[in-house]
């Protein structure tokens, strides 16, 4: 490419140039940037072929409870391509020190109300039996405890202290019946069109417990932060009830103290990791446990 990108936020020059010699951006692509991530560049290519999305994986901010891992997100969205409620994937490669991926763009708006569609859907997703190498994530209430342990020995403030006498102290045991799960369920990673829900941003999946997707999507500092506002009871249960499996909705209200445990440590490390507005959302979990 000769001439300059446009004067918009763009990603970087050659990035584009590479994704230009492979055929999977125009001459001269327009950029527009997206901001519903909280960790990674994201930018919408505008195609007369099709929108695509690119997204370049942030090498800065290690963060305890999400990962950011590219590869894996190309290996879920490869996986699950057939099944129809993610995007399809176009390519994937490195950047210098960082990773990059490439897909189609997922019409829709981000998701906020219907709680029993992401139900339905997260359980469609529990079912499926895939082989994606993806890590072990946590499985009962001492992986639980360990966790957000390890979440709260990087925290700083008086507040870590009082977390850590609010700890849970039921037992749960581990789960024989683990799944791909994507790990960050929340709204934001929602996407709701007219032909059904896409879920997206999957840097962060797991071979682990469902009641780990439950647990984030229900997750009151998670609504807050992402739709606005934590669900209503009645909102709650309609999801559970969608997603129609007794047992592992039993298990979820068994390890939901530990759950909202672990995301109030969370929320208390982002509040003093530069973000602010999670500080509303550990007055959130520590009241639901």
């Amino acid at each position: 490419m000769t001439e300059p990108l446009p004067e918009t936020p763009a990603p970087p020059r050659d990035l584009v140039d590479h994704l230009c010699a492979q055929g999977l951006v125009s001459t001269y692509p327009r950029f527009e940037t997206l901001y519903g991530g909280r960790t990674n560049q994201v930018w919408k290519v505008l195609e007369d072929g099709g929108d695509k999305v690119l997204k370049l994986y942030s090498t800065t901010l290690r963060n305890p409870l999400f990962r950011n891992d590219a590869e894996l997100e190309a290996r879920c969205l490869e996986a699950l391509g057939p099944e129809g409620f993610v995007p399809r994937l176009r390519a994937a490669g490195r950047h210098k020190d960082a990773h990059w991926v490439f897909y189609d763009h997922a019409p829709g708006t981000p998701w906020q109300k219907g709680t029993d569609t992401v139900g339905r859907l997260l359980r469609r997703l529990h079912d499926l039996v895939l082989s994606v190498p993806a890590p072990a994530g946590c499985n009962g209430s001492a992986d639980l405890k360990a966790h957000g342990c390890r979440i709260l020995q990087g925290c700083t403030s008086e507040a870590r202290h009082r977390l850590f006498e609010q700890q849970p102290t039921m037992e749960v045991a581990p789960t024989e019946r683990t799944c791909l799960i994507h790990g960050d369920p929340v709204a934001g990673n929602i996407l709701v069109a007219t032909d059904g829900l896409t879920l997206i941003d999957w840097q962060c999946p797991a071979r682990g417990d469902p009641t780990e997707d439950l647990a984030l999507f229900l997750s009151p500092a998670m609504q807050r932060l992402y739709r606005g506002a934590p669900l209503s009871k009645a909102e709650e249960d309609q999801f559970l009830f969608a997603y129609d499996n007794a047992e592992i909705v039993a298990r979820y209200q068994h390890l939901k103290p530990w759950y909202a445990w672990r995301m109030a440590s969370y929320c208390l490390w982002r509040a003093e990791n530069g973000a602010p507005d999670y500080a509303e959302g550990l007055r959130l979990e520590t009241a639901a446990l």
